[in-house]
């Protein structure tokens, strides 16, 4: 009878750890953005409020090295000022994202990084663009 109640309360607990997992992933956001001009406000404000956590959403690799890189790439930015990202060649179908600003010694500075849409969803990609 005791065994039989032990084995009870092992599948009970289980159940609700395999049922909070499940919850605990299905309330994770969806990485990557719905549109090129809401991947354009969310990675202008990530940069600028240096949130490595959504820049991190927003890249189209695997998650833990985004994660890290993520982490890595907005403390270069630190110091920085009046960050702005726009999309090239359009709004509609970009292929680029030109990130600029100005440095902490008040040198401006520009760059770009390749944009890529996947699945519906719009991802910055850490690959050159072309």
């Amino acid at each position: 009878m005791r065994r039989n109640r032990l084995v009870g309360v092992v599948v009970a607990l289980v159940v609700v750890w395999i049922v909070v997992v499940t919850v605990l992933i299905s309330r994770e956001p969806e990485p990557g953005a719905a549109s090129p001009a809401e991947l354009r406000d969310r990675l202008e404000r990530a940069l600028t409020e240096r949130d490595a956590d959504e820049f991190g959403l927003l890249l189209g690799g695997p998650g833990g090295q985004a994660d890290d890189f993520a982490q890595t790439y907005v403390d270069e930015l630190r110091g920085t000022t009046g960050v702005s990202v726009s999309l090239r060649p359009d709004g509609t179908e970009p292929r680029v994202a030109t990130v600029s600003g100005t440095r902490s010694d008040g040198e401006p500075f520009t760059y770009d990084l390749s944009v890529s849409e996947a699945g519906g969803r719009w991802h910055v990609d850490l690959t050159p663009p072309l």
